[in-house]
């Protein structure tokens, strides 16, 4: 017998077996030569060559960065399907043989992944999602749903009639002895030593799944053939089977390995053993994060073999109980979930249940598309809290109109239209007032001393007690228009209502300015022109009758006093009598009059208030409703959610 080892750069080891004299002659019709040979160069190649001298004819298999490998023989004699792998037992039986995966240079090329309507739709508005929150959610929130894209578009381009599963446990599992024994022959190597495996080998039924293997970085010299038969073809064409590190290897190295390569296959085999199920390493880090993976998942119950009477059952039942509370949705009675399996690798006790389970699974060829979507389900729970709180959320009427009324009052609409009124009465007054009462309040304007009159404030305490109001105004809508949102889009509400504050005090003292009382004297209405003439008839009748008796007083006119006193005393009590009716008469277009100067004040500090805090607050209201409703598609849901 000649043994033939080969060394990789991760110290696995597997022990490569040629066949003896008979064994050669039956299968191949020629005798072969005791010969040892070596396979890897002193560097440990990653591409690894492996040579076979017998007939004077040899071949080497170089594999190229792309997993292709290229044919080169010395001479034109006939050549096998590639390297032929073999383990002897301890009675020197040989067991079947593990075939390197060749390709040629016209290897099959398989048909890239096509993803159905909905779920394009899906990774569509999570890429749209992303784009809209960049500016918003920081990068570590969309690291996870950037992944997803990015595997969701590297799967796409990739062959949609293979599938990828892994098969993953914890050491002492069995999960080699399983892998072993769906391919048939042995090729990842099992013992008592642990770690057996060190690095992800791969297996594939069929050709063209070169490109998903270099995906998983898994080098060319760690691919294999499954042994060639009919059944096995037909049953798992389109299957390719990786072996991974044990999950809870002391090695750091293999487990971020497992974790990596979990993140890119397309379904996952997990096998556990009667004394590990439970483990809680297992459940806590994998199973439970993982329970949406539901539909690309097996969970396998291995080493069965060593379960006495009914206890099979019992540890089974027990499973499916840990499972269920991991939220993991049990493939049972035609519902979508995990398959959970019993067998036993050594025995192959229930081996065939899994592979035709296995082999259902990838016929339907829609494990790749399911894991996508599982992905994108689990990329949108995550960022649920940032886009949806389950409460009503925006700017309501009230609050803007609340909003619009602290500006005005800070700005001083209320009393600038008082004011307003207050300057047309005093206007009526001055035209429709007789000339006697006008002096005389003049005159008592001119003599009343300042005392007792109310300390006025000086224009900067005016001033300080505006700012405190409009700022007092902000603080109010921006928390009112922030409620009910998901922590970054508040914030993000709270900045654009800061920004606009700010100059937001030294605009409303321009708007009260420019649209606060016009210049000038305020207008008349029509009858004033009628109350002024009327006004100057009673000053005239008062003059005529006054000079009327002083004419009849100094001898210049007959006397006569009865028409020039009810002259004079109808001049004086007319004149009073037309103030107090044109008094009542311009109550009502004073009042007007200033209600006109409040509500143009108001609209001017409403309208700087809306351009400067609620517009900006209503762009971020709008883009969190832009983001939920492209989430709400994420999730499968049109409508939207809160």
């Amino acid at each position: 017998m000649t043994a033939v080892t080969d060394e990789d750069q991760t110290d696995h080891a597997e022990d490569i077996v040629c066949e003896d004299e008979d064994q050669d002659e039956d299968q191949h019709g020629m005798p072969d030569e005791d010969e040892g040979v070596e396979a890897g160069d002193a560097r440990g190649s990653a591409d690894g060559e492996a040579e076979e001298r017998g007939d004077g004819h040899a071949r080497v298999e170089d594999f190229d960065a792309s997993g292709r490998a290229e044919d080169r023989t010395d001479s034109s004699g006939s050549w096998d399907d590639g390297l032929i792998a073999r383990r002897v037992s301890e009675t020197a039986v040989a067991e079947p043989v593990a075939v390197v995966e060749t390709r040629g240079a016209a290897a099959q090329i398989a048909a890239p992944l096509a993803y159905d309507g909905p779920l394009r739709s899906r990774l569509d508005a999570l890429r749209e999602l992303v784009g809209l929150s960049r500016t918003r959610l920081d990068s570590r929130t969309l690291a996870e749903a950037g992944r997803v894209l990015d595997e969701a578009a590297a799967r796409r381009r990739l062959s949609g009639q293979h599938t990828v599963v892994a098969i993953a446990g914890a050491t002492g599992s069995g999960k080699s002895q399983l892998f072993n024994a769906l391919a048939g022959v042995t090729i990842s190597e099992t013992g008592v030593r642990r770690p057996t495996t060190a690095a992800p080998i791969a297996c594939s039924w069929s050709d063209g799944a070169a490109n998903l293997i270099e995906r998983l970085g898994i080098p060319p010299r760690l691919r294999r053939r499954p042994l060639q038969s009919a059944e096995s073809e037909a049953l798992l064409r389109g299957l390719v089977l990786v072996d991974l590190p044990d999950h809870d290897s002391a090695a750091v190295q293999h487990r971020e390995q497992v974790d990596r390569v979990l993140d890119l296959v397309d379904a996952v085999i997990w096998v556990v053993d009667p004394e590990k199920y439970a483990d809680a390493v297992l459940h806590e880090r994998y199973l439970r994060p993982m329970a949406g993976h539901a539909e690309v998942m097996f969970v396998v119950l291995n080493q069965i073999d060593r379960l006495p009477g009914e206890a099979t059952e019992q540890v089974l039942d027990d499973l499916r109980r840990l499972l269920d509370e991991d939220g993991i949705a049990l493939g049972e009675y035609g519902e979508p979930g995990a398959t959970v399996l019993a067998l036993s690798a050594l025995t192959g006790d229930g081996l065939g249940e899994l592979r035709e389970a296995l082999g259902q699974f990838v016929t339907e060829r829609g494990a790749p598309a399911r894991r996508i979507s599982a992905d994108v389900d689990a990329a949108a729970w995550r960022l649920r809290p940032v886009y949806a709180t389950g409460r009503r959320t925006g700017l309501s009427e009230e609050a803007r109109d609340e909003f619009a009324v602290r500006l005005a009052d800070a700005v001083g609409a209320t009393a600038a239209g008082e004011a307003a009124e207050r300057a047309w009465l005093r206007n009526a007054n001055r035209a429709c007032g007789t000339p006697w009462l006008r002096l005389w309040r003049w005159y008592q304007d001119r003599l009343e001393p300042p005392t007792g009159r109310l300390p006025l404030r000086s224009q900067a305490d005016e001033e300080a007690t505006a700012r405190q109001r409009v700022e007092q105004a902000v603080r109010t809508v921006a928390e009112r228009a922030s409620t009910g949102l998901p922590a970054p889009w508040a914030l993000a509400v709270r900045e654009a209502a800061a920004r606009g504050s700010q100059g937001l005090p030294e605009a409303l003292d321009d708007l009260a300015a420019r649209a606060g009382l016009p210049p000038g004297r305020p207008p008349r209405p029509g009858w004033w022109p009628a109350a002024v003439l009327a006004q100057a008839s009673m000053t005239l009748l008062q003059v005529v009758g006054g000079l009327w008796l002083v004419g009849q007083i100094v001898g210049f006119m007959a006397p006569n006093l009865g028409v020039p006193v009810l002259l004079m005393v109808a001049g004086i009590i007319g004149g009073p009598l037309v103030e107090w009716s044109c008094r009542i008469a311009a109550r009502g277009p004073a009042r007007r009059y200033g209600m006109e100067a409040e509500r143009r004040l108001r609209e001017a500090a409403a309208g700087c208030g809306r351009a400067r805090v609620l517009d900006p607050v209503a762009a971020e209201l709008l883009r969190y409703r832009e983001v939920r409703e492209q989430y709400g598609r994420v999730l499968g849901v049109e409508a939207g959610v809160r």
